[in-house]
């Protein structure tokens, strides 16, 4: 029988969060989301203590969100788009792209 945890390879999402400027919560939370919604197609989602007010999100090795490039958080709508685009062009995301379409 083969181990539940090796899986297929799915995608790596890696958040680096500053400590000092309490983000746990929210990369926490962040992280959730992102469980909640993709499940067992991800390969892992991973918790990066920092400092220095760093607030990043890779996957697969990439950036895709950089609190000092794109000036803040990404709310959760954005990073779910932002992950499926990346990993998966045609999957429906529900509720979230159809009020993304609603105000655009």
């Amino acid at each position: 029988m083969a181990d539940p945890v090796e899986k297929a390879a799915g995608p790596k999402i890696r958040f680096t969060y500053c400590t000092q400027c309490n983000w746990m919560l929210r990369t926490a939370w962040m992280a959730q989301e992102l469980l909640q919604t993709f499940g067992q197609d991800l390969h892992e989602v991973t918790l990066v203590p920092a400092t220095g007010g760093v607030f990043r999100i890779e996957l697969d090795g990439a950036v895709i969100w950089d609190r000092k490039e794109q000036g803040g958080f990404p709310d959760s709508k954005q990073l779910k788009k932002l992950i499926r685009d990346h990993v998966w062009p045609e999957r429906d995301l529900g509720h979230v792209d159809s009020a993304v379409a609603s105000h655009g």
